[in-house]
């Protein structure tokens, strides 16, 4: 005894430190940053050039003087990554060597002049072609511009514009507004000379600087009646859902949980009973079977719990926090989330894998000690460590060898894949195992069985009819939680693979909360008519119900692709269908997660009264 409350002790402990660290390091993400963009009249005004790339493609970004741009004559400033969300994200900052002071007008001004050769004019003439845009920052503010037009009299006639005219709002010593109005187009040809130049205008502003980002985003567009309908009509679907497996649980097992808590019938009329029906009654020795691959699905289920907790702790945040100010500020908060909650993941998978290891020796009477075997719990816990990075890794890494062909800007230096190697190293694998070792010891002794396992598994039925296959089951299972959010999932896909700026978190958090519920109650109802067809291989079948969702929804990538963007070649492509697959991924080890878990709970609650003591 005194050992086990050591144990619990020593647990304790560390999952309370393992908090004050989470808590500790989420400090930084919610603070301000160093620099409180507060000007005093004359002081320096950085621009910074970002990328430049196919407005169709907006994935496809490139540094903004691989084209034949010149740099301004200011120098000495250099850009590092902050973090490695600017860095998944391809921003590549570069000092465009503007001279800009703050409160102080500039007249046109040329800082540089070129002279196009042949190479350097085709490259222009392409850009134009497929409407090149580029994107610089001043003070944080992000402003876009457009490379040069094709002449609407002669489409063999391309234009580049050579000025930039900045017009600068400012409020109580702070910038609130920037605009870029582009002009002096010259034509494109070799030997051309062309000259840049730039002029700046400030003017008082009487916008707040905490809402300078508010001319960024689109209220039209997400919150039109179409999206609201959306919502209301996932919450009618959730709720009926919801009322289905009430009624499962009340209507169509009430007569069963009467027949079972008559107390004087004896356990020889209860079996007897079971073989004179048929149904979900046959299976109760078999229903608690061990399923089959219990490392691979412990693993699983553990990624999607870490996977719901991330998503959840982000869409909180965002709701909570302005992140609209800071580049890549959600990728970087998603990077460090995943890794702090590396010992969720690792607790839940050790729980599971141990109740199900011991639950298999327990039918095959061999002596454990109570514990799963050392190696494997160990070969366990880094599997479930590494699982999801070697996924992302996999698939990332030959569309990083596209992007490197194509130089560009969100292709990975091995700086920056040892970056990603480090964390792996010494922030996933050690928080996972921590994880292991308190599921391993806290939760891995498997709870009382309502009922008790038969020493020889129950050979399966002929299904009645193909509907009652557990592929078809599955199959079925994601189609109405698609439904509640593929509405969702288009304002999502736009403000990611088109210009706009996604800041609804409050719809994205109660669309997924309709579709963890819808999830739930659709993996709720096939389990019981998989059991229902006498079938009792319910864990992987739960499983596979809630991450069919993620099957619909590639489907529906794919027609977003073809019908709703106009990307093309082979970077944009690749890195779309990959992305896709990835966040698929990710969906369907979050709704297979709590598909089981939820179905965990009815399977137990359902035979909670067959006793076989």
């Amino acid at each position: 005894m005194a050992s086990s409350e050591l144990k619990q002790r020593i647990a304790f402990l560390t999952w309370l430190l393992f908090c004050i660290y989470l808590w500790l390091s989420l400090a930084p993400l919610v603070s301000a940053d160093e620099h409180n963009h507060v000007y005093e009249d004359g002081e320096e005004v950085v621009v910074w050039m970002n990328t430049v790339g196919p407005y169709h493609n907006r994935q496809e970004t490139y540094s903004y003087f691989s084209l034949p741009f010149c740099r301004g004559p200011k120098e000495g400033i250099a850009h590092y990554h902050e973090t490695l969300g600017e860095a998944f994200q391809g921003v590549e900052l570069e000092l465009a060597g503007l001279d800009i002071d703050f409160n102080m007008p500039v007249r046109r001004t040329t800082y540089c002049r070129i002279v196009l050769t042949e190479d350097t004019a085709q490259q222009l003439i392409y850009a134009v072609q497929n409407q090149y845009w580029y994107q610089l920052f001043i003070d944080d503010l992000p402003v876009w511009g457009i490379v040069g037009e094709v002449s609407e009299s002669d489409s063999d006639r391309y234009y580049l514009w050579t000025h930039k005219r900045f017009q600068i709002g400012i409020n109580n010593g702070q910038i609130v507004d920037v605009n870029l109005t582009s002009a002096a187009k010259r034509l494109i040809r070799p030997g051309a000379r062309i000259a840049f130049s730039y002029e700046v205008i400030f003017r008082q502003s009487d916008v707040p600087f905490d809402k300078r980002f508010d001319k960024y985003l689109d209220p039209s567009f997400f919150h039109h009646h179409i999206h609201w309908f959306s919502l209301c009509n996932s919450f009618a679907m959730a709720a009926f859902l919801v009322c289905l497996v009430a009624f499962l649980l009340t209507r169509l097992l009430r007569r069963d949980y009467s027949r079972y808590s008559r107390a004087e019938e004896s356990q020889w009329e209860l079996e007897r009973s079971f073989s004179d029906e048929f149904g979900w009654k046959q299976v109760y020795g078999d229903v608690f079977r061990p399923p089959a691959q219990p490392t691979t699905f412990s693993i699983l289920v553990g990624s999607g719990v870490q996977l719901s907790f991330v998503v959840l702790c982000l869409i909180l945040l965002a709701m909570s926090v302005d992140m609209n100010g800071e580049r890549a500020g959600l990728v970087s908060a998603a990077i460090f989330l995943y890794s702090a909650s590396s010992p969720i993941g690792g607790f839940v998978g050790a729980a599971l894998y141990s109740r199900f290891y011991l639950a298999s020796t327990a039918t095959s009477s061999s002596s454990n000690n109570g514990q799963a075997a050392s190696p494997r719990w160990i070969r366990q816990g880094v599997a479930q460590a590494l699982l999801p990075p070697s996924l992302i890794c996999g698939v990332a890494f030959p569309v990083n060898l596209v992007a490197v062909g194509y130089h560009s800007s969100r292709s990975l230096t091995p700086s920056q894949g040892l970056s990603v190697l480090a964390i792996v190293t010494f922030a996933l694998l050690p928080l996972s195992l921590i994880g292991t070792l308190l599921g391993r010891n806290l939760c891995g002794r498997p709870s009382k069985l309502p009922c008790r396992l038969n020493a020889v598994p129950r050979p399966l039925p002929e299904k009645r009819h193909c509907l009652a296959e557990p592929p078809i089951i599955c199959l079925l299972g994601g189609l109405l939680p698609f439904a509640s959010i593929f509405v969702e999932m288009y304002y999502v896909f736009t403000s990611f693979w088109a210009y706009k700026i996604y800041y609804v978190y409050g719809f994205s958090f109660l669309a997924f909360a309709l579709l963890l519920c819808a999830t739930a109650c659709v993996t709720i109802v096939c389990v019981y008519f998989l059991l229902n067809s006498e079938d009792y291989r319910w864990q992987w079948c739960s499983f596979m119900a809630g991450a069919s969702t993620a099957v619909y929804l590639y489907v529906y990538a794919v027609y977003y692709f073809f019908f709703k963007t106009r990307m093309y070649g082979l970077y944009q492509t690749a890195f779309y269908f990959s992305f896709m697959a990835l966040f698929c991924c990710g969906l369907a080890l979050i709704c297979g997660a709590v598909g089981f878990l939820a179905a965990s709970l009815f399977v137990r609650t359902i035979y909670a009264n067959v006793k076989t003591d």
